[in-house]
């Protein structure tokens, strides 16, 4: 595998440039994960913020593909629900919105029917959700629709937040030629979906075998996060074992695997036992991202005195080097800050990593978004009260602004910014 470094010069050229943009645009953004769909708006809308404030977007309804709304007599009611699924490396969104039904409040007598069906909550899942794909330009608004997917022989419902964007510019740098959103199989790294604007469809590609895959044993990868756009490759993230890389322009593409530093893999199984709330999942304590041109790996452990460590992919990708180790509860002894003193049962988990300084972390402590230098060993930036939405990282290049989508499923929706 080529080295997946960025050098010093392209990183630091990368840190002044955005240091020099424009003010009508910070350089990176946090994308709220989950967005709405406007029945008023003609085009899309974003609304840009500095971290660490969130960003957030909408689309107009009328791009969204939906079934016919539940007659009035009917216990379910429509939910649209759009969420920010992956980031390309310079600045493309990847974006999914799903027609759901959902149980009406108060409609009592038909609980024990409503059990009976297959649901998640309150959710109705006894018909195939209608989904929509979008490829956004959060700077132009320029929006993309991909074409619905109809190349899985089993007939699965595809959902797809795991997908990944990648990008690919024929001088190497600069506006994108061409993408590409993909991801294995779930339960098979062998076989891999993958969207390729040049083709302008959906197929199924076998992965060709690899040296470096994951060790043959019972053990299944289970991609947990947000896929990542890194080196020319798509990193498919498993937080309690490992990462899996591949670059899905390639014909066959070939996987490579990398587990996580040496005490850090949870037994198989972790991510689903039983009983654990979503939110005491490894996925809140753990995560790996992008920053300063290197793959990065972050986690914080549960108990006092809630360790934040960092680790840095090295330059073959075959192993980690630690990077940084803080003690929080030590960091933030003296007291004074809004999220202290912690609820009860309640630990620091990790947000996200910022993508132009590798020292800082973005934590969520007591439903407050709490930024950490660890080489300072300190708190910095103000502290916000967010609830319990979830951000992505997308880092929004000079040239993003000029730029536009390489042509892609339906025809190009929406240019304009309201």
């Amino acid at each position: 595998m080529p080295l997946l470094r960025l050098s010093a010069a392209v990183s630091g050229g990368l840190r002044r440039s955005f240091s020099t943009t424009a003010a009508s645009h910070p350089p990176w953004s946090m994308m709220t994960r989950l967005v709405s769909a406007d029945p008023g708006a003609q085009s899309a809308y974003v609304r840009l913020a500095q971290p660490p404030r969130a960003s957030d977007l909408c689309v107009p309804m009328q791009l969204v593909k939906t079934a016919p709304l539940p007659g009035p007599g009917s216990n379910l009611a429509q939910h649209v629900v759009g969420e920010v699924c992956a980031a390309s490396g310079d600045g493309l969104l990847f974006l999914l919105y799903s027609d759901l039904r959902f149980v009406k409040h108060g409609a009592r007598e038909h609980w024990a029917e409503a059990f009976a069906r297959r649901r998640i909550g309150r959710y109705d899942l006894t018909r195939f959700p209608d989904i929509t794909r979008f490829v956004l330009n959060p700077l132009t608004r320029q929006l993309s629709r991909l074409p619905d997917i109809a190349c899985n022989p089993a007939a699965k419902m595809v959902y797809g937040r795991y997908m990944g964007l990648l990008t690919q510019a024929d001088r190497g740098h600069g506006p994108p030629d061409r993408f590409a959103i993909a991801v294995p199989e779930e339960g098979n790294l062998n076989l891999m979906l993958r969207f390729l604007s040049e083709k302008d469809e959906w197929e199924n590609v076998v992965v060709s075998p690899s040296p470096c895959q994951p060790p043959s044993s019972a053990r299944q990868m289970v991609i947990n996060q947000e896929t990542l756009s890194f080196g020319g490759r798509l990193w498919f993230v498993d937080v309690t074992w490992g990462v899996a890389s591949a670059d899905p322009f390639s014909d066959p593409p070939e996987l490579s695997f990398t587990e996580l530093p040496r005490g850090s893999v949870l037994p198989d199984g972790a991510q689903h036992s039983k009983g654990v709330p979503w939110n005491h999942a490894p996925a809140r304590f753990r995560r790996v991202g992008v920053s300063e041109g290197r793959l990065r790996y972050v986690e914080v452990s549960r108990k006092e005195p809630f360790v934040l460590s960092s680790f840095v992919l090295d330059n073959e990708c075959t192993g980690w080097t630690l990077e940084h180790r803080v003690a929080l509860s030590k960091l933030w002894a003296d007291g004074g800050y809004q999220w202290l003193p912690l609820k009860e049962g309640r630990t620091p988990q990790v947000g996200l990593l910022d993508p132009l300084n590798s020292s800082v972390v973005y934590l969520m402590v007591n439903e407050h978004l709490v930024v950490v230098d660890m080489n300072m060993k300190e708190v910095i930036g103000p502290s916000l009260y967010t609830g319990t939405s979830d951000s992505i990282p997308c880092v929004l290049p000079p040239w993003l602004g000029s730029s536009r989508i390489p042509s892609a499923g339906l025809p190009k929706l929406t240019d304009a910014s309201l």
